[in-house]
């Protein structure tokens, strides 16, 4: 596969369609958003979609992912770990993050256009850190200060990586029919059982520790979609114990077979609130 980065129509589209260098960095927080820095990042982040990332997208859907039956453990395909390393390091998955949690807080416009290279180049990769992104986001915006503070700093960094398990086997687009059930624990956790499907990035082995964004019911939620929580559930504890958070098997696709889409099952795995009681699914 042969991928460029179409880098004129984007700054086109930047520059001259949205006034992006004079508006951007006139937002709170994006001063550092000039032209010149903004070219930069652009021109560099081509060059990792089509110099590291394009060319693993054929080998690695041919490959696809692999489950182990014992381990549980998933193995992403030749060259991803790599891959994947060098995209944390570079400073791609903290682009738009907030500053006070490692985040380089540059404004979400720019980070779509990389968004844009990185999955035009290798989806499969991208969908990683896609995923991760879209909990650090839940978690900034509904997290307490110990939840943010702990698990959004190695998020950001990309040296941990985030999943949003919604769907069940028995529902779809209709949440509101979830049986995952969260019990309050003494200590001010939860216990987690339950089991979901089609999970992004569930199980894989890019990072040390990937950091469950679930949605659940409490034993006094009301019935429906009005009942569901959201809970933080991390697949390594604080002590380095494992969290029984396991993924059962991968979904077999058409496509994107490099990208981990997996069966989890929850079993008495221990989470933590994100947001208010029964208000879970307008924070995911």
């Amino acid at each position: 596969m042969t991928y460029r980065a179409p880098l004129r129509e984007m700054q086109f589209v930047l520059y001259e369609v949205l006034n992006g260098d004079t508006v951007l960095p006139e937002l709170p927080g994006c001063e550092d958003a000039t032209r010149e820095i903004m070219d930069a990042m652009l021109t560099e982040g081509a060059k990792l979609a089509e110099n590291v990332l394009a060319p693993l997208n054929t080998s690695g859907d041919r490959e696809g992912c692999h489950y182990d039956t014992e381990t549980k453990a998933v193995k992403t395909p030749e060259g991803f770990p790599d891959a994947y390393r060098q995209f944390a390091e570079a400073g791609w998955t903290a682009l738009a993050g907030p500053v006070e949690y490692g985040g380089q807080g540059l404004p979400h416009t720019l980070n779509t256009l990389a968004e844009e290279m990185v999955c035009s180049a290798n989806l499969s990769l991208g969908m990683y850190p896609g995923l991760t992104h879209g909990a650090v986001n839940a978690l900034t915006s509904y997290g307490s200060d110990e939840l943010k503070e702990k698990y959004l700093p190695k998020l950001i960094s990309g040296e941990w990586s985030g999943t949003m398990c919604l769907t069940e086997p028995q529902c779809g687009t209709d949440l509101g029919l979830i049986r995952t059930k969260a019990e309050p624990q003494a200590d001010g956790s939860y216990s987690i059982t339950g089991n979901k499907i089609w999970i992004t990035g569930g199980e894989h082995d890019l990072v040390d520790n990937i950091v469950h964004l679930v949605l659940a019911k409490l034993p006094d939620a009301p019935g429906g979609s009005k009942g569901i929580s959201l809970f933080l559930v991390p697949k390594f504890l604080d002590d380095g114990s494992r969290n029984p958070a396991f993924c059962g098997g991968l979904e077999h696709k058409m496509g994107i077979k490099a990208s981990a889409t997996c069966v989890m099952n929850f079993e008495d795995a221990k989470g933590w609130l994100i947001g208010e009681p029964h208000k879970g699914l307008q924070a995911m």
